[in-house]
């Protein structure tokens, strides 16, 4: 794979690498205009969304950092874009082009003041894996396997410049209004900024295995904190496949794996009210024992209590089918606001009642089918009929807990993976048992 022998640092560097995709974009939006004169609507504008994913996708493997995890964020929203994207940005989870040997040597000295073979035994300056803040390493010291992950540099300086040029998209995508919304923008800029400092992601990783490393069939590595730093980070080097990559005729296999990566989640968010708020595959490797081995705790959540109680009450279809108590929650969830109009209370009173009456079907089973092909065709075909809502397009946007960010992004990535996995009789509430 080819190598970067630099990355745009500077506000105005990165600033310009946005502008020249977006002038490639403007080419293929007259492209789009020809093919139609010759080609079916449906043809010209699958043609479209090939090439504009292809075109933003490269300018974003060039910055990396933030704008690439934003590319990374929406390759998992399966159900809203379009094939092309949802493909193309998929590869921003554990593919992108990685550092020179070279830059990775000045960038490691940079950091932690001293060349890799000052440190390590055996140190590969060839990335095994390169994401959108950091690559890995592999490396030997005292006799023991490690992966080593560096930070990209200019990542952590240039999360808020990078945001600020993605707002004005974000806002016309999804219709945010007022001055309220900037609330959704401080939550992602935060929890990037987290994702950026290692230490705290080595404090995470350790507290985590800790409290879960009881559930069965789940595995993790050690972490060394002597040999990390505040962008660089130690850990053992895991054995195993991306679960993006793995595949299995057993089905006794999957619903372990499956069994595992549920409990897993419904044991952080029920017991640590914290929980790892990234689960996409470039996250889990599957042992060659069929265990499921968590890699990265960069992205935590913690859930308040204020947002964790009617959360999970509408969980419950009792609740879902009490017209008061569900608009109750509504309201302190931030989804209903005091400054609705009544098409607009009416509106998302009717949108919300109908996906959660689909999406919270799992928690209304002892026992739950997530290779059910008909369930996770009913959420796509949902997430299309709402995207292509021009009622919806009409609204104010601006409107539920910033919460909702990362743990519904949380909920989607464990559905599609549980999905991926095709894993059958999962025990939905087995984690109160552990």
């Amino acid at each position: 794979m080819k190598t970067i022998d630099s990355i745009p640092t500077s506000k105005i560097q990165r600033a310009s690498k946005l502008v020249s995709t977006g002038a490639k974009i403007g080419v293929n939006y007259l492209k789009y205009y020809g093919d139609k004169i010759t080609k079916t609507e449906d043809e010209a504008k699958a043609r479209l969304n090939e090439n504009n994913a292809e075109d933003i996708y490269d300018g974003l493997k060039q910055l990396k950092g933030s704008a690439l995890k934003v590319a990374q964020m929406l390759s998992m929203e399966k159900s809203i874009l379009p094939a092309a994207y949802v493909e193309k940005f998929s590869l921003s989870q554990f593919s992108v082009p990685p550092l020179s040997p070279a830059l990775v040597s000045k960038t490691f000295k940079n950091y932690f003041g001293k060349n890799p073979n000052e440190i390590y035994d055996k140190f590969d300056l060839v990335s095994v894996n390169a994401a959108s803040i950091g690559q890995v390493h592999k490396a030997e010291k005292n006799g023991k396997k490690l992966a080593v992950k560096i930070q990209y540099p200019g990542v952590a300086q240039s999360i808020a410049s990078d945001l600020s040029l993605v707002k004005p998209i974000a806002v016309k995508m999804f219709n945010i209004r007022g001055k309220d919304s900037d609330k959704y923008f401080k939550e992602v800029e935060n929890k990037l900024v987290e994702e950026t400092n290692y230490v705290l992601e080595v404090e995470q990783s350790k507290a985590i295995v800790a409290a879960c490393k009881h559930i069965p069939n789940l595995n993790f590595p050690n972490y060394y904190p002597e040999l990390s730093s505040d962008r660089i980070i130690t850990m053992d080097w895991m054995q195993g496949v991306h679960l993006s990559e793995f595949s299995t005729d057993n089905q006794e296999v999957s619903n372990k794996l499956g069994q595992a990566l549920w409990d897993f989640y419904m044991f952080q968010i029920h017991n640590l009210k914290k929980v790892h708020a990234d689960p996409h595959p470039g996250n889990f490797l599957i042992s060659p024992e069929n265990e499921l081995i968590v890699i990265d705790f960069g992205c935590m959540k913690t859930i308040p209590m204020d947002f964790y109680v009617p959360y999970f009450e509408l969980a419950k279809p009792e609740n879902i089918e009490n017209p008061v108590y569900f608009e109750e929650k509504l309201f302190e969830l931030e989804i209903l606001r005091k400054d609705d109009s009544k098409e607009e209370l009416d509106f998302f009173r009717a949108m919300f009642h109908e996906m959660l009456s689909l999406f919270t079907q799992p928690f209304h089973q002892e026992v739950f089918d997530f290779s059910d092909e008909v369930f996770f065709g009913k959420i796509s075909d949902l997430g299309q009929k709402y995207a292509k809502s021009t009622e919806l397009k009409n609204m104010n946007g601006n409107r539920g807990s910033k919460h909702f960010i990362y743990i519904n992004r949380t909920f989607f990535g464990l559905y599609n993976l549980m999905h991926d996995l095709k894993a059958k009789d999962v025990k939905i509430n087995n984690f109160k048992s552990l």
